[in-house]
């Protein structure tokens, strides 16, 4: 029996209550994450609903999809079944059809990986370089590029200033932590490049980690014993370079000439970090609890250039790429992805503390992520490792339009 039969013999459907059990207790128990749970009671949204009743209702905007006619027999469900099509388009599950494009680019992505993972470890005549002789020359130009250490002592007068409580600016202290981590990587990168060319010039033992990474530069990875203390990526290690030294040259700014007027979110090993000192210095600032602060976003109309001084309260952030939506200027909310336009940039968002705030429903809570895996773990801070924060932006349509569609904002793309 359909569920459009099924539903239109009972006397009254009480919808919200379908939803509810469906998507709260049957499958919210099994459903750990809040995103997840959103997701699947979006899904649940477009079957769940008085207008499945009706024969004019379509389960997608092209038409293509339908419920059988109410009445059908078993054969005319499976016959209604069997006229759609074989391979489902984006759209029935909500998606832009720059989806496809997507998935196909991700295929490739995987393709020619396994390719690069299949070839000799060692070439043969015809006048080329040897791998011993690319990876060597990598290693040369990887050591040329990496950044020199984050040296406190050089530290600008404006930079770590003591305020009279005592304490130093909880931003501050959010810029020695990363210049930590930053340090700890490259002192990695520094003295594993030293070894890498020695084991291939026979001077010390290959080990299986300096072989992992000679795997790695011949496949244009970054090597595992790097990813361990490195900051969240999924680029290839050309591109990988490039970023860290980006971020690096970002921290030396900040720790020369004290902190800037606005912030590349991408920059940070721990955003998350970051934005509890902004909560922090804004609760000092204003004697209320910490924990009762939330961010509002304000999506700011300026550009970098006309930015000349920092904001009273909060940060101003930027590098935000949208996936599977795009901010419209003209009419300053959420719009649908122009076909074959993956990615687009987000304005400068300023991120202002307000205690006991709660979003407006018709709002979309855009979740943004390190990565485009879009997936984490738990870390001992118990935030996860992947999801950094839910920023409110405007949309004049139905929110769960765009948890369909998997709007969200990545601040590293995957290359």
């Amino acid at each position: 029996m359909c569920l459009r039969r099924f539903l239109t013999e009972q006397p009254v459907v009480p919808w919200d209550a379908l939803m509810y059990v469906t998507g709260q207790i049957n499958y919210g128990g099994r459903v750990t994450d809040d995103w997840d749970r959103r997701c699947l009671m979006s899904c649940l949204s477009v079957v769940c609903r008085p207008d499945l009743l009706e024969e004019s209702y379509r389960l997608s905007p092209s038409g293509v999809y339908t419920c059988p006619p109410a009445g059908s027999t078993y054969k005319q469900t499976m016959d209604h079944i069997r006229a759609l099509p074989v391979l489902d388009d984006p759209e029935i599950f909500g998606m832009h059809e720059n989806a496809n494009t997507l998935y196909n680019r991700d295929c490739s992505r995987v393709l020619i990986s396994d390719m690069l993972s299949l070839q000799p470890r060692s070439s043969g005549g015809g006048g080329g370089m040897t791998n011993d002789e690319i990876v060597d020359g990598t290693a040369e130009g990887i050591q040329d590029q990496t950044p020199k250490v984050l040296d406190v002592d050089d530290a600008g007068k404006d930079t770590f200033i003591i305020q009279p409580n005592g304490l130093l600016n909880s931003l501050a202290i959010c810029l020695s932590q990363e210049m930590v981590k930053f340090n700890r990587l490259t002192d990695k990168m520094r003295s594993s490049l030293i070894d890498v060319k020695k084991a291939i010039q026979g001077f010390i033992v290959m080990t299986s980690e300096l072989d992992q990474m000679y795997t790695c530069f011949t496949e244009n990875k970054v090597p595992a014993m790097w990813i361990g203390v490195s900051f969240a990526t999924m680029k290839t290690l050309g591109s990988w370079v490039k970023d860290l030294v980006f971020r690096v040259d970002f921290m030396r700014d900040w720790l020369l000439g004290g902190g800037p007027h606005f912030f590349p979110l991408q920059a940070f090993f721990f955003p998350q970090g970051f934005m509890t000192g902004t909560l922090q210095t804004f609760a000092r600032k204003y004697m209320v609890a910490v924990n009762t602060l939330t961010f509002t976003f304000d999506v700011m109309k300026e550009n970098k250039e006309d930015i000349t001084e920092s904001p009273d309260d909060g940060v101003i952030c930027w590098g935000f790429s949208f996936e599977g939506a795009r901010f419209c200027e003209d009419k300053w909310q959420m719009a649908e992805s122009r076909r074959g336009e993956i990615y687009t940039d987000l304005p400068l968002i300023h991120f202002v503390p307000k205690a006991n705030y709660k979003n407006a429903p018709t709002s979309y809570m855009c979740p943004v992520y390190k990565t485009a895996a879009r997936r984490g773990v738990l870390s001992t801070t118990g935030m996860s490792t992947n999801f950094v924060v839910a920023m409110e932006l405007p949309t004049d349509v139905d929110p769960d339009k765009w948890v369909l569609n998997g709007a969200a904002c990545l601040l590293n793309l995957t290359d």
